[in-house]
Parts: C-alpha cells; sequence; structure tokens
C-alpha cells in the first residue's frame, strides 16, 4: 500500500477510523509502520530522513513546537523544512493568522481543539472541555474558525465523547481523538501508554498494550549483573582469559625483548 496523501486521508473521513500514534523513536516509527498503524506524530526536533524511512508508509504529522517558533516566518521555515524532509501535514497550534498562512502557502495543517496542553490555562487546567454546552460550543466555533483559514484538521483532545461525535460529523476537518470517544476521525495515543512506560501522569483515555517499564527494569537489573560480574572477572583475572588475548610466536617475542 503507498503512503496516504492528504486527499486519500479525507477520502477515508466517515468510511473507517483512523489510527495514529505519537513516537519518539526509529524503533517505534518502524514497528508502527510495519503494524500497519495509519498515521504518526513525530516533533520537528525528531524529524529526520532517518525518521521518513522508518516511518515507511504511514502518514506522518510533524509537530512545530509552540513556544519555540513564535513568527509567522518561524512557523513556515519550519513547515517547509519538515516537508521537504518527507512531512504529509504539519501540526500547529498558534495563531489562526499563522494557520492561514501555512495553509495559504499549500502546507496542510493540524491544529488542535477541546483541551490544548501549550494553552490549557484559558480552559482551567489539564481536564476535559466540552462539559457545558457553552464549553461544548465554543470548542465548536474554534472547529469552525480552522475550517475557515483553512486548516486540514484538528486534534479533538478530552470532550465528552457526544460531543466528539457531533463535531466531528459536522466538519470536513479531520478530526484526530484523543480522549474524545468513538466517534473522531481517527484514534490518537502515545506509544508511551501503548507500552506501557508513561512519564508522568498516565491520562484516563490512554490504554495499556504492554508492560515495557517492567521489562525495562528487568533489564537495568541485567545490565548492573553484567557489569558487576565482569569487574568481579576483572579482579579476580578470570577475565581476559586466552580466548581474548592475541597470540605471539615465542621466537618473535625474544625478538621483541631483545630488541627492547
Amino acid at each position: 500500500m503507498a503512503r496516504p496523501t492528504v486527499a486519500d486521508i479525507r477520502a477515508l473521513k466517515g468510511q473507517r477510523t483512523l489510527t495514529m500514534l505519537y513516537v519518539e523513536t526509529l524503533d517505534e516509527a518502524a514497528a508502527a509502520a510495519e503494524a500497519g498503524i495509519d498515521m504518526l506524530s513525530i516533533i520537528d526536533p525528531l524529524w529526520t530522513p532517518e525518521m521518513r524511512e522508518a516511518a515507511g508508509d504511514c502518514f506522518v504529522q510533524v509537530g512545530l513546537l509552540y513556544g519555540q517558533l513564535v513568527t509567522q516566518e518561524d512557523y513556515l521555515r519550519a513547515a517547509h523544512r519538515a516537508m521537504q524532509i518527507g512531512g504529509d501535514c504539519v501540526y500547529c497550534a498558534s495563531s489562526l493568522g499563522t494557520i492561514k498562512a501555512l495553509a495559504d502557502d499549500g502546507i496542510p495543517v493540524v491544529s488542535h481543539v477541546g483541551l490544548i496542553p501549550s494553552k490549557a490555562t484559558w480552559t482551567g487546567g489539564f481536564k476535559a472541555v466540552g462539559k457545558t454546552a457553552g464549553s461544548a460550543l465554543d470548542v465548536w466555533h474554534h472547529v469552525k474558525q480552522l475550517e475557515e483559514v483553512g486548516a486540514f484538521g484538528a486534534e479533538l483532545e478530552v470532550v465528552p465523547d457526544r460531543v466528539a461525535t457531533e463535531i466531528s460529523r459536522r466538519t470536513p476537518l479531520i478530526m484526530l481523538g484523543m480522549g474524545a470517544g468513538s466517534g473522531a476521525d481517527a484514534q490518537y495515543l502515545f506509544t508511551e501508554d501503548v507500552l506501557g512506560c508513561t512519564r508522568g501522569h498516565k491520562p484516563r483515555h490512554a490504554k495499556t498494550y504492554r508492560d515495557f517499564a517492567g521489562e525495562y527494569a528487568r533489564l537495568q537489573r541485567e545490565r548492573v549483573a553484567a557489569f558487576g560480574e565482569f569487574r568481579a572477572d576483572v579482579a579476580s583475572g578470570a577475565y581476559p582469559a586466552p580466548e581474548h588475548i592475541v597470540p605471539i610466536d615465542d621466537a618473535e617475542f625474544e625478538g621483541f625483548l631483545a630488541g627492547l
């Protein structure tokens, strides 16, 4: 299957639910591609030609970091660089004006509605958004604004499932649901949650499929044990053993000694 385009992703809206993962390493990207994950989110500092190769046929959203980029020119330069490496769209949580500037330049842009981590202070911190009629309508109006400036999609984070369903079915934007129930166009999780190695708070919507934290702890114990055994072997003379050294013929060694 060829890597999907923006047009392909749009055509899938309402046809099937997409899968999306936030990945940070080459191994995670390659595993996601092999597993058939549709979309990946990779932040700009980690986005390299090697990461593009590892991501295979996954559609990749490259995250442009809010706060590290400031002006429209900052975002435009970063977005074009990301696309030149092989990004399929960029994520931008900056102003509507900046999103419009990117879209006007032909760059597919995904923004963010609901709980926006970089702007959570405006909605009361890291908690659900849209639990009242007024708050839910605010999310809807934000979506309409993103439509108007030419966004391709939006992450829809931590809003009630029924609200997310109604918003997703009423907008042409691709709605990437994270903690937004089953009605969004994609289900989006972080690999650290999926693999059971969450750093810090584990959100309600996260689901763990493997215990990598336990495996990492086991590997660390094995690492310490191996290093300790090496240290003990050096102390006892067990290392290096004959198989670890380079031999020299007796005659050659005598000649070496004579030369000294």
